[in-house]
């Protein structure tokens, strides 16, 4: 099997809900959770080697990259920028 070279810096959020941690990245629209923070890293890692690879065995790989936002500069594809995270708080009127 060929093997192909990526580079990337993805923005990843990470989050706990309850006793579980999550990561995410809006670069691949990919998640996965775990029960430890070092779990989480771990199988985020394998998750975005797994999507990437499948794409690239597909021959999707930039298709679906161009569909995620990213941009193509020469002969690279750059993911999106993340400009700026923000908290908001939100009071909601809820009928009951």
């Amino acid at each position: 099997m060929k093997k192909i070279n990526f580079q990337a810096s993805l923005p990843i959020t990470f989050l706990r809900e309850g006793k579980r941690f999550v990561a995410y990245t809006p670069a691949l629209d990919l998640s996965t959770s775990g029960t430890t923070f070092e779990q989480t890293k771990k199988r985020f890692t394998e998750a975005v080697r797994i999507f990437l690879e499948e794409c690239y065995k597909l021959g999707t790989l930039e298709e679906v990259l161009l569909d995620l936002g990213w941009t193509k500069k020469n002969k690279y594809l750059m993911p999106p920028i993340v400009v700026a995270q923000d908290f908001r708080m939100f009071e909601i009127p809820v009928l009951v």
